[in-house]
């Protein structure tokens, strides 16, 4: 009981420290002052018009580098203040404003081309068609509303900017310490694979799902530290300890990964001993000292050492020592033995980071770094490249554009036409590219509206001070733009009480205007529910092949890695990219796999097998992450049959490749394939290590060309 009341407390202080929450409090200030600084001054529609370009420009406010972040909100507002005029001035007439909402949410939604901020900034200035739909001006009053807006838009930057200036390193603190807490999560459920009392493929499942999450974060903290001119070009020694800390955590989560064993065959020769659950406690403590490292960090509070991980390890050593040892039947127990001792070391190498002593260690050049993200560039070029029915994303802008058609026209049918806004918000907010995604926004998004018009119809049922009414918007509004990138469902539940209490601040009647929620959000699901099914879909089962072909490629790579490594070839940063894009790949993979199971039945296909390859792929560089652990710091040259064994695996995984992409040539000397290796060397510990590696790659050919077999007859 103890211990799950720390878990929530740790995880509660985890929340309260978190951007999420630092972002919710900040973005709400940013929207709410000038509607209260103009509400004191006897104008409050003018406040509510800030209010607006404030709330539109923060939605193209998207995580990441200020200079990224600072180019979002610059286009946010160019695009804002266009579109708000043209709404103005089309607002009188049906068709012509018909034509907008078609071109717009074409336009708007291919902007997804150059990835997700500017889709965000996309959003932001459809969202500010929506909302400038429901009022006739003449063109004067278009222009003055329309600058009040780009002026709102302005100051939200203005304070944005001002937050980065006054907390530098904060987002990147906030960053990589939930990118510790993630690790620690992924730490525990290997711990549950050593717990003899779980089941273990349910453990799998949650390894496969946590992966993605860990690497979501990674990816965070990357954005923030290597595209950041001031941390990696002349870094201060915060900005230092941030790099330096979250290489340590790569390498952590590297040597976490290497630990793969056959836990069904552990389970059957060890439970009876209780080691297991011993080695199970002990992953658990140093994945709690990680938590609250990550948390120490995210909060910038000190922080001293909470678990000594070495006299629990002599322990657990005497334990295996005294065991009976039977043909070196002990020798895997003391493995884990040695691989708990290089994670505690790697923990301790992260507490460096509390440290007053400046590091001796040197990072890398800012060019080096800049090979670990993605850059996008912005050309119209890129844009008319997609521009055809092969593109997902022309798919997905024609799917928005003729469903936000439909939802206009509907909309002005309603009794309520002129409030019927609500139903394109939603479908804006809720159609995505994916059948499996728009199919859960849209139960949590109507789920949200049912739970938060409830909570909101008894707040004014209930309470009529006009006081707390408004500090209770405050509060929605927090809670609104805190979850807003955190928990979708959760960020409804907010929103709509908050939408219903602002309505009746305006005087309208808050009954009506729940009903109306209500209704639109329902028109809207199930709008959005047929075009996701009906109008050029995208199913997963379709794509998954690309994302298995990267996955094959990565881990040919990281074979190579290996292959040079044995040659005596050491490149650190060649290992480490291939390292990285190996983690991507593999969670790329396995976020597609877990999409598909979403959709329908009918649309999935050979579920089980690619959940098999997903794990073989998944055991197959945890493994190679192992042995290039064990050799990485040695000098010694390798015999020729251990390097041919190598590059028949390489060889296997490349045929496995050449089934998926019929475009794919192998190099020239993969053509030829090494004959297997008999006599003395399968004595060698090297070479059974890669011998298992080379059963793992031939297992994924199996498994791959079970699935080929299978598309074949449906394609």
């Amino acid at each position: 009981m103890n211990l799950q009341l720390n878990k929530k407390a740790q995880n509660v202080k985890y929340f309260l420290f978190s951007q999420y929450l630092a972002d919710g409090i900040r973005i709400t200030l940013a929207i709410i002052l000038p509607s209260v600084i103009c509400a004191s001054l006897g104008r409050l529609d003018v406040g509510i018009l800030i209010s607006e370009g404030a709330l539109c420009v923060s939605i193209g406010d998207a995580p990441g580098p200020v200079q990224h972040r600072t180019n979002g909100m610059l286009y946010s507002n160019i695009f804002v203040f266009l579109v708000a005029l043209l709404t103005g001035f089309m607002n009188n007439n049906f068709f012509l404003l018909g034509l907008l909402v078609l071109f717009s949410s074409f336009f708007f939604t291919m902007f997804t081309v150059y990835g997700n901020r500017a889709a965000s900034v996309g959003t932001a200035a459809l969202l500010i068609m929506v909302l400038r739909m429901a009022k006739v001006n003449s063109p004067t009053e278009v222009i003055i509303e329309s600058v009040l807006i780009l002026g709102g838009g302005t100051w939200y930057m203005l304070v944005a900017l001002l937050f980065y200036r006054l907390t530098p390193y904060r987002p990147a603190q906030r960053s990589l310490g939930d990118c510790l807490h993630e690790t620690a999560k992924f730490l525990r459920i290997k711990a549950a694979l050593y717990d003899t009392k779980t089941n273990l493929e349910d453990e799998y499942r949650k390894l496969v799902a946590q992966q993605v999450v860990v690497n979501e974060k990674q990816d965070a903290v990357r954005e923030l530290l290597f595209k950041n001119r001031e941390l990696v070009k002349e870094p201060t020694r915060t900005g230092k300890l941030l790099v330096l800390a979250f290489t340590d955590v790569v390498d952590l989560y590297e040597q976490i990964m290497a630990t793969w064993y056959d836990y069904p065959s552990l389970r059957k020769r060890f439970s009876s001993t209780g080691l297991l659950d011993e080695v199970s406690l002990l992953i658990k403590d140093i994945a709690d000292e990680l938590d609250h490292i990550g948390q120490a960090i995210q909060s910038n509070a000190t922080y001293r050492k909470k678990f000594d991980l070495l006299p629990a390890l002599e322990k657990l050593k005497i334990k295996i020592d005294e065991l009976s040892d039977k043909n070196n039947s002990n020798l895997i127990l003391k493995k884990i033995l040695i691989n708990l001792r290089n994670q505690g070391e790697k923990v301790n190498e992260i507490l460096n980071y509390f440290n007053d002593v400046p590091s001796e260690r040197r990072i890398r050049t800012s060019s080096d770094y800049s090979k670990f993200v993605s850059h996008q560039k912005i050309s119209i070029a890129e844009l008319i490249q997609n521009l055809t029915p092969g593109s997902s994303v022309f798919r997905h802008a024609l799917r928005m554009m003729i469903t936000c058609g439909a939802g206009y026209v509907i909309g002005k049918l309603l009794p309520y036409s002129n409030y019927s806004y609500w139903i394109l918000l939603t479908i804006i907010i809720i159609l995505k590219p994916g059948f499996g995604l728009t199919k859960q926004r849209n139960f949590e998004r109507f789920t949200g509206t049912i739970a938060g018009g409830l909570i909101g119809l008894l707040v004014l049922a209930f309470i009529h001070d006009r006081f707390i009414l408004f500090t209770l918007i405050v509060f929605f509004m927090i809670g609104t733009y805190t979850f807003k990138q955190l928990n979708y469902i959760v960020m409804v539940i907010f929103m709509t009480p908050y939408i219903l209490i602002f309505f009746n601040f305006l005087g309208l009647g808050f009954i009506n205007v729940a009903e109306e929620r209500l209704l639109d959000t329902g028109i809207a699901s199930l709008l959005a529910f047929l075009a996701s099914y009906l109008l050029f879909p995208h199913w997963e089962s379709r794509q998954l092949d690309n994302y298995m072909v990267s996955v094959l490629k990565a881990n040919i790579s990281y074979l190579q890695k290996l292959s040079d490594l044995l040659y005596g070839k050491k490149n650190s940063l060649e290992y480490s990219l291939s390292r990285k894009e190996v983690f991507v790949s593999t969670a790329n993979l396995s976020a597609a796999f877990h999409r598909m199971l979403s959709e329908p039945k009918s649309k999935q296909r050979n579920s089980r097998e690619i959940y098999e390859f997903v794990v073989l792929n998944n055991v197959l560089s945890s493994n190679i992450a192992a042995f290039i652990a064990g050799i990485r710091d040695d000098n010694q040259l390798y015999s020729k049959e251990i390097l041919q064994q190598v590059k028949r695996s390489i060889a296997s995984i490349e045929e496995s490749l050449q089934l998926l992409d019929k475009n794919y040539l192998p190099p020239a000397d993969a053509i030829k394939v090494p004959a297997p290796t008999k006599g003395k060397q399968s004595d060698n510990p090297l070479f059974e290590q890669l011998d298992f590696i080379h059963k793992l790659t031939t297992d994924i050919r199996k498994v791959t060309r079970a699935i080929y077999v299978e598309e074949v007859p449906s394609s």
